[in-house]
């Protein structure tokens, strides 16, 4: 068994990128709180896969998935007050929906496969 198996999750590899993106978007807000809550959900989505793959059951890394899923939810929250704030742009939040709405419905389906798996 490869030890750091989440690497090559494709989940994982996206929510990477998105992490690097939501850096970028919120780098110049002034709401600290609102910024780093946001960059706070968009880690977490990363290190629950992380995380939940070390677990020794399907159930366990499920459990985190969940969790990884409930993060995606909070940033894209995060993302449409940050627009009907005007804090960024529609063109932003428009580019950014489709990657939450992308790593949303893989840990969907990562759930599922290992349901199917138990």
């Amino acid at each position: 068994m490869k030890t750091f198996r989440f690497v090559d999750f494709l989940v994982y590899i996206k929510s990477k990128i998105l992490y690097s993106r939501i850096l970028q978007v919120t780098e110049q807000l002034r709401d600290f709180s609102l910024r780093d809550q946001t960059r706070r959900a968009a880690l977490s989505i990363i290190l629950n896969v992380a995380e939940g793959s070390a677990k020794r059951s399907d159930k366990e890394f499920s459990r985190f998935l969940q969790i990884s899923l409930g993060s995606v939810n909070e940033l894209y929250a995060c993302l449409d007050v940050m627009r009907s704030n005007n804090f960024i742009s529609e063109e932003n939040f428009d580019k950014l929906r489709p990657e939450c709405e992308d790593i949303a419905r893989q840990l969907g389906g990562l759930t599922k496969k290992l349901r199917f798996n138990s």
